[in-house]
């Protein structure tokens, strides 16, 4: 099959997407994944024996997508919901801690109140790198962002890139 459409440059691709109509999210539209259930997963994990580091790429690092995916489906108000139920502890402290900061940076990221929930001072941990190799702690500790420092959670300005 041969293309038959026209190339458009890149001009004309601009102005189409900004006259575009403001993306209305449908009735149905709705939270499909919460921290809270991303939490009781990593509880199971690591009482099967698996680590906080397992549980930083499958929780925090899932809930993080699930708030983005929110986000774009139906907006700020709507992805905030992913961080409404409190996280029941997960017994790592570091997890817990993480789930805190998370929900913090998100919302001073995009304009929400943080859930109350995420200022527990239980909610910390003492200096630690998830998935942050020992050659960049030094980067981790000056780049940490503003909700993860205070809670122990010291990660470099990539930590929470995503694809």
């Amino acid at each position: 099959m041969v293309f038959q459409g026209d190339v458009l440059p890149i001009g004309a691709l601009l102005e189409r997407a900004q006259t575009a109509p403001a993306y209305e999210p449908g009735a149905d539209v709705g939270v499909r994944h919460t921290a809270a259930d991303n939490a009781a997963r990593c509880a199971v994990l690591l009482s099967a024996g698996d680590t906080p580091e397992a549980c930083w790429r499958f929780g925090i690092l899932q809930t993080l997508d699930d708030y983005a995916s929110t986000l774009r489906r139906g907006g700020v108000k709507l992805a905030a919901e992913v961080f409404a139920p409190a996280p029941a502890p997960t017994g790592s402290v570091r997890i817990d801690a993480a789930f805190a900061a998370l929900a913090d940076h998100l919302a001073e990221h995009d304009g929400w109140p943080a859930p109350a929930w995420a200022t527990d001072p239980a909610r910390r941990a003492d200096g630690w790198y998830p998935a942050v190799p020992t050659i960049f702690r030094a980067e981790a500790e000056q780049d940490s962002p503003r909700a993860f420092r205070p809670r122990g959670i010291l990660i470099t300005g990539r930590s929470l890139d995503r694809a």
